[in-house]
Parts: C-alpha cells; sequence; structure tokens
C-alpha cells in the first residue's frame, strides 16, 4: 500500500519557516503584509477569506480584509486595486474569484501590480514562469511540489504526466515538473486514449474537477500520485479526482482528499506574501 503523503504536516513545516523569516523581518521594522478583496456573498469564497486571515494572524503578518458588496462597480474595484497598488504596507494583494458575472476578472488580475500578485496570475508573473526567472509561483502548483519534495522521490528524469490544463493548475504545473527535468505531458478531454499516457507517468498529477476519475487501471504500479481535486462524491462526501481506494494499493506515494494538496495552497501564498515583502524591501 502506498504511503500517505500528510498534506498538513508538510503545510505546518512551510508556515513554520515562514513564521521564522517573518521574526527576523520584523527585528528590521518590516511587517509582511496582504490585502484581500472579495465581492459578494459567495459562501465558499468566504471560508477561503476567513482561512487566509487565520493563516496570515499565525505566521505573523499584517492582513486587511476588504469586503466588498455585490453592487460593486468595475471602477470602483479598479480603483481599490490601484491604492493597493501604492500602499508600502501591503506586500501582496490577492483578489479572491470567481467576482459576481459583471465584473471582469482578467481585467482586475491586470491591474495588480505583478511585485504584489501573490497569486502569480498576473500575464508578466505567467511569462516569467514559462521562462523559469520568477519571483512568485501559483500556490497550487507550488504546494504540489512541496509535497512531491517531501516524498523523497527525485523529480529528474521522471515521466510526469498532469491531467488537466486550466490556467490556475494545470500549465503552470506542466511548467514547475519540466523546470525540474521530467519530461512532462498534459493532457485533457481531447487526449485520445488517456489511459495509456497516464499508465506511463511516475508522477501524475490530477487536477479536472471529477469526482474518482482517475482508477487503479489508469496508474503505472509504483507512481507517484497527486490529486488536486476537491469534489463531492454520490454520497456528498469530499473526494478528489483520484478513485483514493482502488488506487492507493497501486502507487508508492499519494495524497489524500481533503488533507493532502488543500493545506498546500494557502501556506503557499503566505510563502508568496513573504517573498513579495523581501523583494519590496531589498532583504536578500
Amino acid at each position: 500500500m502506498a504511503q500517505i503523503i500528510d498534506g498538513k504536516a508538510v503545510s505546518k513545516q512551510v508556515r513554520e519557516r515562514v513564521a521564522l523569516e517573518t521574526v527576523e523581518l520584523k527585528k528590521n521594522g518590516i511587517t509582511p503584509g496582504l490585502a484581500v478583496i472579495i465581492v459578494g456573498e459567495d459562501p465558499a469564497s468566504q471560508v477561503y477569506v476567513r482561512n487566509k486571515e487565520k493563516a496570515c494572524e499565525e505566521v505573523g503578518f499584517y492582513s486587511e480584509k476588504f469586503a466588498l458588496p455585490e453592487s460593486t462597480t468595475q471602477e470602483e474595484l479598479n480603483a481599490l486595486v490601484e491604492e493597493l497598488n501604492g500602499r508600502p504596507e501591503i506586500s501582496g494583494i490577492l483578489c479572491q474569484l470567481p467576482l459576481p458575472k459583471h465584473l471582469d476578472d482578467k481585467e482586475v488580475i491586470n491591474r495588480i501590480a505583478p511585485i504584489k500578485d501573490v497569486d502569480a496570475f498576473h500575464p508578466v508573473n505567467v511569462g516569467a514562469i514559462m521562462i523559469g526567472d520568477y519571483n512568485f509561483l501559483p500556490c497550487t502548483p507550488a504546494g504540489v511540489m512541496e509535497l512531491i519534495h517531501s516524498t523523497g522521490v527525485d523529480v529528474t528524469g521522471k515521466k510526469a504526466v498532469v491531467i488537466g490544463r486550466s490556467n490556475i493548475v494545470g500549465k503552470p504545473m506542466a511548467m514547475l515538473l519540466l523546470h525540474e527535468n521530467a519530461t512532462v505531458e498534459i493532457t485533457h478531454s481531447k487526449t485520445a486514449d488517456l489511459k495509456a499516457v497516464t499508465s506511463q507517468a511516475d508522477i501524475l498529477v490530477a487536477a479536472i474537477g471529477r469526482a474518482k476519475f482517475v482508477t487503479a487501471d489508469m496508474v503505472k504500479e509504483g507512481a507517484v500520485v497527486i490529486d488536486v481535486g476537491m469534489n463531492r462524491d454520490e454520497n456528498g462526501k469530499l473526494c478528489g479526482d483520484v478513485d483514493f481506494e482502488s488506487v492507493k494499493d497501486k502507487c508508492s506515494f499519494i495524497t489524500p482528499v481533503p488533507g493532502g494538496v488543500g493545506p498546500m495552497t494557502i501556506s503557499m501564498l503566505m510563502q508568496n506574501t513573504l517573498t513579495a515583502a523581501k523583494i519590496q524591501n531589498n532583504v536578500k
């Protein structure tokens, strides 16, 4: 049976590391600050924002939440982002997605100063990731790499397959694996004979948002399996994109859902905010 990769434990290590560095920064009068913008009353977004506030408190950051009404206009949202760009005590700006339908998320992301874009969604940061010369990594793919490193498995020379091609996970995930010398294949809904591709993978990352989609016959014996999915099964229970029960006996390492990739995302956001504060204050 596979070893379970404990996302909570790895996440805790990241936060402890960030908290220690923050103590050192504060000795020089620098406190990392995160501004979180949320528009409307989406319940899932409210939970995510609360968790981000708690994480900031835990690692010693300054944080501000801007809870805007559903009726907020594009102009009002843009103006807030511009104001936060100019505030030196704010190291990172995060706009919680999805936004209400009348607002353009691309316009908002493009207005966030790249050096304060701690989600790493701005085209400048996306391009930097592509060429391997970046300040920030998107939080979920960065968290996945931390989990892979925690296994002790060397990515170099491994065949890695990513299921999913989203801008938030799939594409940057492939780039990070490539930067660590994996041979990478991105698969998606139009991939011919998906099973033939995934069953060759030494490292398999599932990020498609389909409950229990990846079954044992799609997995290579001894593979490292990372499940980015967060779905509900037929009984309303949280589950991932991987059919955990059937796959766990075939792979060498596997992330559970919940408790795998999920805890890592906010911890990597804290890492990015710390990095932003250091860059903005010329701290090496």
